[in-house]
């Protein structure tokens, strides 16, 4: 009889335990359309297969969430359900429902799209990030990282760097790149996949292909009249680089 107090008092203590809401606070990015796009296809469709969303922006304590698709936002207002799940309300009457599952953010499926799943950012991240720029990041280290050789095109025998936070050397004619992930540009290319070349203040817009550790540039051709959106369509290789 002695033991009972001790095991009420156990109990209680992991009833509380057990009732405590986990906190999704924090940055949550898609990590399995990275590893998709990663493993060297087509950009665009493994983002499209992993998608649509690729990143959420978490705030409990504000009661704020947002999520990027890599083209727009979506902010509402996080509110916590009796299950033990959360509810974002958007303008109007769009809703999405997240939970969290052991390390990963859940987004319900919907009419709209399947369930998706988020990872936390690098923790050492920490603190404002643009919407959907953790992602980018992430992104743009498992795709390009590393060193590239230029095996054919100006430039032929340099190295090229593509930075996680879209610098970029040793490309001639360019300091700063861009990956299209969705929204105007998706729809200028058709079905291939683009990139947005810099120098400066100057810019354009190339097609491109990634086949493991090739990668080729070619110019993007509009076949477009002056009046109507863009319609790229690739030229001549301009450049093919090889990952060391």
């Amino acid at each position: 009889m002695r033991c009972l107090p001790s095991l009420l008092l156990a109990t209680l203590l992991l009833s509380g335990c057990a009732s405590q809401t986990q906190d999704p606070s924090g940055i949550w990015i898609n990590q399995a359309a990275i590893d998709a796009a990663a493993a060297g296809g087509e950009l665009r469709e493994a983002l499209l297969a992993y998608g649509p969303n690729l990143e959420w922006q978490v705030d409990s304590q504000r009661q704020q969430a947002s999520f990027s698709n890599g083209f727009e936002r979506g902010e509402g207002r996080l509110s916590h359900e009796p299950d033990g799940g959360f509810r974002v309300h958007f303008h109007g009457d769009h809703q999405e429902w997240l939970s969290l599952d052991r390390s990963e953010l859940v987004q319900a499926a919907s009419d709209t799209w399947p369930q998706q799943r988020f990872v936390r950012a690098n923790p050492a991240d920490s603190g404002y990030a643009a919407p959907g720029s953790r992602f980018e990041q992430a992104l743009y280290q498992a795709y390009l990282g590393g060193t590239w050789v230029i095996k054919q095109g100006l430039g032929e025998g340099g190295l090229v760097l593509f930075a996680a936070d879209g610098k970029l050397e040793g490309l001639p004619g360019a300091d700063r790149y861009a990956l299209c992930l969705a929204g105007d540009c998706a729809a200028m290319s058709g079905e291939a996949d683009s990139i947005w070349l810099q120098l400066g203040e100057q810019g354009q817009s190339w097609l491109f292909e990634r086949e493991g550790d090739q990668l080729r540039i070619f110019p993007a051709l509009n076949r477009a009249a002056i009046d109507e959106m863009p319609d790229y369509h690739k030229g001549p290789l301009h450049w093919r680089l090889q990952r060391r």
